[in-house]
């Protein structure tokens, strides 16, 4: 029944600046706009991730809410990545916050964070052979 995941969808308070971080920070491509119907005027801006995935990105947003541990519901988005060193580099290289350098978790991926101008919290993971991820999609998928 389900296929993947089609879109992860943020408001955001400054469309310029958070489409240029996933550009130019993370090598996203941004895809295509749509208009309110009613007016026509800026709605949403879809980013392309790959593999028939996107970000969807909504003008207009005004109240900032701080991420805290100990906040119930969303926490963070996970991007692959072929080289964890490499887009590090890119986070550094960009200028972008450098909330974690890469290392190695307990399930054995490289990982490293950063944040996207609106503080939404973005780990980077670079999927190693070893892991439980990797084991459990050669398992469903050959």
């Amino acid at each position: 029944m389900v296929n993947g995941i089609g879109h992860v969808a943020f408001n955001v308070k400054d469309m310029d600046k958070t489409i240029a971080f996933y550009e130019e920070t993370l090598g996203f491509k941004k895809a295509f706009d749509i208009a309110r119907p009613e007016t026509g005027e800026p709605w949403i801006v879809y980013i392309y991730g790959g593999g028939g995935q996107f970000i969807e990105l909504f003008y207009g947003a005004t109240v900032e809410n701080p991420y805290k541990d100990e906040n119930i519901g969303f926490f963070h988005v996970c991007i692959a990545v072929d080289d964890i060193h490499e887009a590090w580099r890119k986070i550094v290289e960009t200028g972008a916050p450098q909330d974690d350098a890469p290392k190695q978790g307990a399930d054995y991926n490289w990982q490293c964070w950063t944040h996207d101008p609106d503080g939404i919290k973005i780990e980077l993971m670079q999927i190693s052979e070893e892991s439980p991820q990797m084991k459990f999609i050669r398992s469903v998928e050959g």
